[in-house]
């Protein structure tokens, strides 16, 4: 599975922790990026309205917070699109 979802988050945070777990999960291949040590993905996620940890990018599709059900969606699409 292609690797077009990338989490942005930060270190002791827990809804980070259950993001990249349930990605785990699923089998999910996604780059993780710690804000407190990229200053540009910091400036990244807060020029697309965000102020919170974590925040998933999926090609236009975006959000912030654990997102159990979007996880899973965004994963089952990645899966269909690789099989057609």
């Amino acid at each position: 599975m292609p690797s077009d979802i990338t989490v942005y988050s930060k270190p002791n945070c827990v809804q980070c922790d259950a993001t990249v777990r349930k990605l785990d999960q699923l089998g999910a291949t996604y780059v993780k990026v710690d804000v407190t040590e990229d200053i540009e993905a910091l400036e990244t996620i807060r020029a697309i309205g965000y102020s919170q940890a974590p925040v998933v990018v999926a090609g236009e599709d975006h959000w912030s917070g654990y997102r159990p059900h979007r996880i899973e969606e965004l994963v089952a699409d990645a899966q269909e699109a690789v099989e057609s």
